[in-house]
């Protein structure tokens, strides 16, 4: 039994080698045949297919919306145009007759001027328009320019402490007080003082200074002697300070 069964698959295997390429190659033409059909099926019955679904994949999206209105224009006021018949102060010949024709009577005005035709209240006859009361020699008078009146020049006025010096023609130095010198105490006094319209030293008093050092400064600052400041033409008196200057090396 053994051996019919060996015989038996060894009488199979002996058909299998004996297949060829040729039943390969038919294999394989027949495999292709029957891929082509089952292709060729669908393309042949398009019934078939599913309609709604490919007409949704052919549908064109909506078109974009519309623009917006563009706004609306202002209306146009047409304005009639209105036609005088007064041009210049003259009349013109109307452009249509009139059905009925009306008469305006106006009253004169009473002249403004006294009943001087073109004048003033107070002209003569024959003068010329816009005249002024007095005539000839008043309008003369009147359109005469008038002298600008003077400012009055003050009687004193501030000025700078470098302004004066320039000013100064004789200056008496101070003398350095023996108890200064031996305190060793040195500095500036500032003075305020006053010139009269001589140049002379009307008022004078301290600032600020060293205490010890302040009468010699007063003393010798009223000696000083300055020019006349003129303003306006005017000699004028000056409020102004002064420097005195006090040094142990140069007295």
């Amino acid at each position: 039994m053994f051996e019919d069964s060996l015989l038996e698959s060894g009488g199979r295997n002996s058909k299998l080698k004996r297949r060829g390429p040729w039943a390969t190659l038919l294999s394989f033409v027949l495999q292709i045949l029957l891929i082509g059909v089952l292709v060729l099926i669908p393309l042949i019955y398009t019934d078939a297919l599913p309609k709604q679904q490919l007409m949704g994949y052919l549908v064109a999206p909506p078109p974009p919306p519309p623009p917006p209105p563009p706004p609306a224009a202002a209306p146009v006021v047409k304005v009639a145009k209105v036609v005088s018949e007064i041009d210049n102060n003259q009349l013109k010949a109307p452009t249509a007759i009139p059905k009925k024709i009306q008469m305006v009577k106006e009253d004169e005005a009473p002249p403004s001027n006294g009943g001087v035709p073109g004048g003033v209240v107070g002209g003569i006859p024959g003068g010329s328009s816009g005249g002024v009361v007095g005539g000839v020699l008043g309008g003369i008078i009147s359109s005469a320019p008038s002298a600008a009146p003077k400012i009055a020049t003050p009687k004193r006025i501030a000025v700078s402490q470098g302004v004066t010096q320039g000013l100064l023609i004789r200056k008496v130095s101070p003398t350095y007080p023996p108890l200064a010198r031996q305190a060793r105490v040195q500095g500036t006094v500032m003075l305020q003082a006053v010139i009269g319209k001589d140049g002379s030293i009307l008022n004078l008093h301290a600032v600020s200074g060293p205490p010890l050092l302040i009468p010699s400064a007063l003393d010798a600052v009223r000696q000083w002697k300055y020019r006349p400041y003129f303003l306006n033409g005017e000699p004028v008196e000056v409020d102004t300070q002064v420097q005195v200057n006090f040094s142990l090396g140069g007295g």
